[in-house]
């Protein structure tokens, strides 16, 4: 008897969990376009259409406003012949990454940039460059020679 129970609880809520969906799976949820702002359909006279502020009587929720750009950052151009670094490369805390100074050396020749190498790069730093190395500021190697 326990048994039935518990099982006729299961499919009751299979039943309920089915219902809410439909074969889409997406019901009233708004489907982001490939330019990210929110596509929905009307399926009443009454909906409100995208860009337009809901009502108090809109009972399908809020409506997303579309997405803004962001500012970028303002660039500077490198200076005549970029920047250069004298000093001895580390090893970062992560394979693979190398420092010099506070400056994440990417790039460059890697039998020149070894760790305890005294060496001379120029390049450019790009502080807005994601890396996986999760220290120093990256600086982008045009050249490296010993030093």
């Amino acid at each position: 008897m326990r048994t039935f129970r518990l099982a006729a609880s299961a499919l009751a809520v299979c039943v309920a969990l089915s219902a809410c969906g439909g074969q889409d799976g997406g019901g009233d949820i708004p489907t982001p376009s490939p330019t990210g702002a929110p596509v929905t359909t009307p399926s009443s006279p009454d909906q409100t259409t995208p860009g337009t502020p809901p009502t108090s009587d809109d009972a399908s929720g809020p409506v997303l406003p579309p997405p803004t750009k962001r500012p970028g950052r303002p660039t500077s151009s490198p200076p005549a012949g970029g920047t250069t670094l004298t000093g001895t490369v580390t090893p970062g805390v992560e394979p693979n990454c190398l420092l010099l100074g506070n400056y994440l050396l990417i790039g460059g020749p890697r039998d020149v940039l070894k760790p305890g190498a005294k060496v001379t790069v120029t390049g450019r730093v790009q502080p807005d460059l994601l890396t996986t190395c999760q220290q120093g500021t990256p600086f982008q190697v045009d050249t490296a020679r010993r030093g």
